[in-house]
Order: structure tokens, then C-alpha cells, then sequence
């Protein structure tokens, strides 16, 4: 595969305890598509406070610290460290937090993930897939851990109503790994560490920097090629492209118009948590 973008994450104060990047900026529905957003987060607890979503799917993936979390798809919480993903299917709506404990700073991901229309409404799900129990591939000189999709002949048992790919590379300097994908799947990579060239035609990327791959033949599968100069750590996320409308309004991704005040009605009305959710 040929990666088609590069660009630089460019971090921002947010407040006293919250600074963020985007590395995928929302707006770009039919570019990133079946991607909605990503944003890079640092925040100390009290930045966040409780809220909703529908419509979509969170990946929130921890580069570094601990969280909390509670969601109303499960009625409870738990604990996230260091390599750790929070997946939830907001669906037709979920109300949730995530907070570090006290005193510590969090440094995580978080991806939105545009659900099929005929899932919008589906029923909330929450999965807490730790890096422990993550399906492992490893090569020489490379580890890849599967969080979703598939790595090789290694294949994950997430679940997810948009097919997608997500792995995390770490590849030691001078080393090479090949990622495949099915020719049909947008994607992109972001280098959480290190240095190295990607794709066919070698582009150079470092920490920070993101870069785009587009679909190949959609009849055949693909392939991306990763080579370390320094030691890399980088996520790699691909997905088959959705092709449907996006509507979008704060936490709420939908089809139509009607269904963004449909849902703000819910949530204002006390019907947006259906009791099999809470």
C-alpha cells in the first residue's frame, strides 16, 4: 500500500489540566471514512465530566497512566492501565465518564468509529480488552499485538459492527514488518515512538506524525510495509469505508437531521437509556 498524507500532531492547551491534538480532525466524514475523529488527550482528573454518545463506537486506547471509567451499558466501571482499550458501542445511547485517579495525569487515544446505519440504534456494548489478553504476532524484531481484525495468521475475537483493523507495532531499529489488509480498507498510523519509513513508497515518519493509506483493489488484499530506523511503537487503524450520510452534532453521529434532534430530544426527555442498558 502507498500511504497518501503525512502530517505532523500539533498539541494544544486545553486548560490547566487538559492539553490535546487532533491526529484525525473531525469534519473529514467522507475522507476518513468509516473513521469519524481522533483526538490525543492528556488530562488530569476534573477535565472530563459525565456525557453521552450514540451513533458510534469509542476505541479509547491508553499510551500511558490509569483510568476509571463508568458506562451505563453495563451499570458499573473499572480500571484501565497502560496498553489497556476501553471499546464501547454507544449505539442507541450510552452516558459515560473517564477520569484518572487522583493526582495522576492520563496520556490516551481516543477514535471515534462510525457505526452502519442499520446498527445506529442497536443496543449498547462495552468491552475492556486488556494488553495482557490481547492475541500476540511476532516476527524478528517485531511484536505485533491484535486488538482487532487480524495480524498475519493471528486473529482477534474483538467485536465490532464496522469491520476494522487495530494493531500496535513495536518493531526494534533495523527491523521490518509487513502488515496486511484487505484492498477495500481506508486506514492510517500514528507513531507513538521512534523513527522509521512506511508503505511502498518509504515515507519517512516520526513520533507525532500520522499518516493516511487509501484503498487499494477492493477484489484483493493488501499490504503495508514497516521499517524502524529507532526503536517504533505505532498504532495502525484500517476499516472498509461505510458510504453513508454523516450528520454529526457534539457527541451524537447519525444519518439525518431528524435523528440528531431525535436524540438530543431523548437525552433532554430522560428516554435516551433504555432499560436493558442500564
Amino acid at each position: 500500500m502507498i500511504l497518501k498524507k503525512i502530517w505532523t500532531v500539533n498539541e494544544r492547551r486545553i486548560s490547566d489540566i487538559h492539553r490535546a491534538g487532533p491526529v484525525l480532525e473531525p469534519g473529514h466524514w467522507e475522507d476518513f471514512d468509516p473513521f469519524l475523529l481522533m483526538m490525543e488527550d492528556k488530562f488530569q482528573k476534573g477535565a472530563f465530566d459525565v456525557h453521552p454518545h450514540r451513533g458510534i463506537e469509542t476505541l479509547t486506547f491508553i499510551i500511558d497512566g490509569t483510568i476509571n471509567h463508568y458506562d451505563s451499558a453495563t451499570g458499573g466501571g473499572g480500571t484501565l492501565q497502560k496498553g489497556d482499550l476501553q471499546l464501547m458501542t454507544a449505539g442507541r445511547g450510552v452516558v459515560h465518564n473517564e477520569s484518572p485517579v487522583d493526582g495522576e495525569s492520563v496520556h490516551l487515544l481516543q477514535l471515534w468509529v462510525n457505526l452502519p446505519r442499520k446498527h445506529k440504534m442497536t443496543e449498547p456494548r462495552y468491552q475492556n480488552l486488556q494488553a495482557k489478553d490481547m492475541p500476540v504476532r511476532q516476527e524478528d524484531g517485531a511484536l505485533i499485538r491484535v486488538y482487532s481484525g487480524s495480524s498475519g495468521d493471528v486473529v482477534s475475537n474483538t467485536l465490532n459492527y464496522a469491520p476494522f483493523t487495530f494493531v500496535e507495532m513495536i518493531v526494534e531499529s533495523g527491523a521490518s514488518v509487513l502488515q496486511d489488509l484487505p484492498g477495500s480498507y481506508n486506514g492510517f498510523i500514528y507513531v507513538l515512538e521512534g523513527s522509521g519509513t512506511f508503505g511502498e513508497n518509504k515515507v519517512e515518519a516520526k513520533k507525532g506524525q500520522a499518516m493516511w493509506l487509501s484503498s487499494a483493489d477492493e477484489a484483493e488484499m493488501s499490504s503495508i510495509n514497516v521499517s524502524s530506523v529507532d526503536k517504533l511503537r505505532v498504532i495502525l487503524f484500517a476499516g472498509a469505508p461505510l458510504r453513508e450520510p454523516v450528520v454529526a452534532r457534539g457527541p451524537f453521529v447519525m444519518n439525518t437531521e431528524r435523528e440528531i434532534i431525535q436524540a438530543y430530544s431523548d437525552y433532554r426527555n430522560g428516554t435516551f437509556i433504555t432499560p436493558n442498558s442500564k
